[in-house]
C-alpha cells in the first residue's frame, strides 16, 4: 500500500506508532486481507476499508468494511457506515478502525474524525454511543427534526448523535482493542528486526464488540 503522491506529509510528531504496514502484517498473519480504496477528486478522498478472508477457490469472504470520506480543507475525516459480518470475526472491527485512523494520519491532513450514532431505535442507539465512546468519540450535536438540522441529516442519512474524535486517540484505542493480534505481529517484527523501535508490541485489551 503506497502513500498517494498528492497527499501532504503528516504533521511533525503525528506519525502513528501503529502503521498501515504493520496492520497489513497483522491481517496477513491471521489469514486475512486488509485493503483500502482511497480515490481523490477535487480535494476529497473517498474511503473504503475492507477486511476479507480468502477462500480456496480464489474468492474472498467479506468480513467487514467501513466507508467514508476525508476533506482536505477544512481537514476532517467523515465516517459513514461500518459493518462486521460472518463467523470468527473477533478483532475485525478493531482492525478496520485502526486502519482507518492510520490512513488518515499517514496520508491526509485530517487529525479529527466525525460520525453519527444513528437513532433507528433507542436501544441500538445507546449501544452505538457506548461503542464509539470506547474509540474516543465524544458527543458534538444532536440531529433531530429541527429545520436547522436538515442539511446535516441529508449528509448523514438520518437523525442521531453527531460525535467527534481525535484520529491519533482513535488509533491508540483501536490498537489496544486489537489486543493479542497486534502484540503477536509486533513480536514477530521485533524478532526479524531487533533494532527497530517501531516493533514494540501494542498493549493487549479485550476485542471490541461487533457493530453494524
Amino acid at each position: 500500500m503506497t502513500k498517494p503522491a498528492s497527499a501532504p506529509d503528516p504533521l511533525p510528531g503525528a506519525a502513528p506508532t501503529i502503521t498501515l504496514q504493520r496492520l497489513e502484517a497483522v491481517a496477513t498473519g491471521r489469514g486475512l486481507k486488509l485493503r483500502l480504496r482511497t480515490p481523490r477528486r477535487l480535494g476529497v478522498w473517498g474511503l473504503r476499508v475492507v477486511v476479507a478472508r480468502p477462500s480456496g477457490d480464489g474468492r474472498a469472504e467479506l468480513l467487514g468494511e467501513l466507508k467514508g470520506w476525508a476533506l482536505a480543507s477544512p481537514p476532517l475525516l467523515q465516517l459513514d457506515t461500518m459493518r462486521v459480518q460472518g463467523a470468527d470475526t473477533a478483532g475485525v472491527g478493531a482492525l478496520i478502525w485502526a486502519a482507518t485512523f492510520a490512513w488518515a494520519l499517514e496520508c491526509t491532513p485530517c487529525r479529527r474524525a466525525r460520525l453519527l450514532a444513528i437513532r433507528d431505535n433507542e436501544r441500538q442507539h445507546k449501544r452505538l454511543v457506548r461503542y464509539f465512546q470506547r474509540l474516543g468519540f465524544e458527543p458534538v450535536q444532536e440531529l433531530g427534526s429541527s429545520p436547522t438540522d436538515l442539511v446535516l441529516r441529508l449528509i448523514w442519512g438520518g437523525s442521531g448523535l453527531l460525535m467527534g474524535g481525535d484520529c491519533a486517540e482513535g488509533l491508540a484505542r483501536s490498537g489496544r482493542l486489537l489486543g493479542g493480534w497486534a502484540a503477536t505481529s509486533a513480536a514477530e517484527s521485533a524478532a526479524e528486526s531487533p533494532g527497530d523501535p517501531a516493533a514494540e508490541p501494542a498493549q493487549a485489551a479485550p476485542s471490541t464488540s461487533r457493530s453494524s
